[in-house]
C-alpha cells in the first residue's frame, strides 16, 4: 500500500512488492519487509520481522540464534537504497547501490527470532551519486545497532 502526499513529499508506507521494484535484492538477501514514515530525500524507517526460518540462523548460532550484525547494517543500507530510489524517481528503479564506507558501527544487543527491527536512516549529505546516512536499529524501542555509511548509485 503506497500512500503519498505530494506537497510534503511524504510516503506513509510501502510494502515488500514496492521495495522489490526499487532495489534488486531478493530472498534470501532482501532484508526489509516494509518501510514507513518516508520523507523523500531525507529519512525513512525500514521494518524487518526476524523469524527462526532465516537461513543465517542455521550456522549463527544453532543453539542460540543471533542475527549477524553485518546483516543489520545491510538492512539499514537496503532501507537507505530504497529511500534514494524513491527520492530520485522511476528511472532509478532496479539500479545498484554500492556500499562505499561503514563508520562507527556499534552493536549493542543481540537480535533473534521473534524480534521486529525498526531501521531508521537519515541522510547526512548527498554529493552527486554519493549519499551518506546515519542509521540506527531498534527492537522494542531499544537501540541494538547503529552506523554511519555511504553508498553510490550506479547504472
Amino acid at each position: 500500500m503506497e500512500v503519498m502526499q505530494q506537497e510534503e513529499q511524504i510516503i506513509k508506507e510501502i510494502d515488500v512488492n514496492r521495495i522489490k521494484q526499487a532495489i534488486p535484492h531478493r530472498y534470501p538477501f532482501l532484508l526489509i519487509d516494509k518501510m514507513v514514515d518516508i520523507v523523500l530525500g531525507e529519512e525513512a524507517t525500514g521494518i524487518k520481522c526476524v523469524t527462526v526460518n532465516e537461513p543465517f540462523f542455521q550456522g549463527h548460532f544453532p543453539a542460540r540464534p543471533v542475527m549477524p550484525g553485518v546483516l543489520i547494517i545491510e538492512a539499514m543500507a537496503q532501507t537507505a537504497a530504497t529511500l534514494v530510489v524513491l527520492s530520485l524517481g522511476d528511472s532509478f528503479e532496479g539500479k545498484l547501490v554500492y556500499f562505499m564506507t561503514v563508520e562507527g558501527a556499534k552493536f549493542r544487543s543481540p537480535v533473534g527470532p521473534g524480534d521486529q527491527i525498526r531501521l531508521h536512516v537519515a541522510k547526512q549529505r548527498r554529493r552527486g551519486s554519493v549519499w551518506k546516512f546515519f542509521g540506527s536499529a531498534t527492537v522494542d524501542g531499544k537501540i541494538v545497532a547503529e552506523a554511519t555509511f555511504s553508498a553510490m548509485i550506479m547504472d
